[in-house]
């Protein structure tokens, strides 16, 4: 009887794709931790974002925007999971011997209002899809590779995160607390570091990833 083989799959989108699945968990429990970069106040979770931005950007560069978009879907699954998981853990009882600073510090990091959980995913499946369209509608416009591969993450990551950033504080906080002021620093902040970090890294990761792709194909 004969057998078929698995369909193949390049290196460089199994290697992203794993550390997109590992970004999208991380996300939420370092958005626990403000952090003060110069004048800017942002939450820690956006640098494991910006990872899934330039991820989901070098995906549609190398490997079409289709599969960009199944890989921003395909991230729900680590998303929920962990969710699932972090509820569950938290719903089990102490250990009495437990550390005790960690034992009151741990509900505290981990645990987030049914409001907070809904608008993390919301923005999260917005903000990707939304980056990953832009980028990809950008490549019309003045080819791929080079300073423009730059600029395209830059332009879709900013806009993407100033959507991420509406989203979230909205449905997080509408009615509880002021948003306004809270929405302007969060975008500013995220288009600044969109700015700055984004090209540099989609430049190394879509280098890496053709390296990658390039030596699978000889060996």
């Amino acid at each position: 009887m004969a057998t078929t083989s698995p369909p193949a799959i390049a290196r460089s989108l199994f290697i992203f794709t794993v550390l997109y699945g590992g970004m999208v968990c991380i996300a939420g429990v370092l958005g626990a931790k403000q952090v003060a970069l110069g004048p800017l106040a942002v939450e820690a979770g956006i640098f494991p974002f910006l990872l899934l931005v330039v991820l989901g950007s070098t995906v549609a560069e190398l490997h079409g925007p289709d599969t960009a978009n199944r890989l921003v879907r395909f991230g729900f699954i680590p998303l929920l999971t962990s969710i699932a998981l972090i509820w569950l853990v938290l719903q089990l009882p102490t250990d009495q011997g437990m550390y005790e600073p960690a034992k009151e510090a741990f509900p505290i990091i981990l645990g987030q209002s049914w409001r907070l959980m809904a608008a993390g995913i919301i923005a999260y499946g917005v903000s990707q899809f939304l980056n990953v369209f832009i980028f990809s509608k950008l490549m019309g416009s003045g080819g791929s590779g080079g300073l423009w591969l730059a600029g395209r993450a830059a332009i879709a990551s900013a806009l993407s995160q100033i959507v991420d950033t509406l989203i979230f504080i909205t449905v997080s906080f509408y009615g509880v607390r002021p948003i306004g002021d809270l929405i302007l620093g969060q975008a500013l902040a995220k288009v600044v570091l969109s700015v700055v970090l984004v090209p540099l890294l989609i430049t190394l990761l879509v280098a890496a990833g053709r390296r990658l792709d390039d030596k699978a194909a000889h060996d």
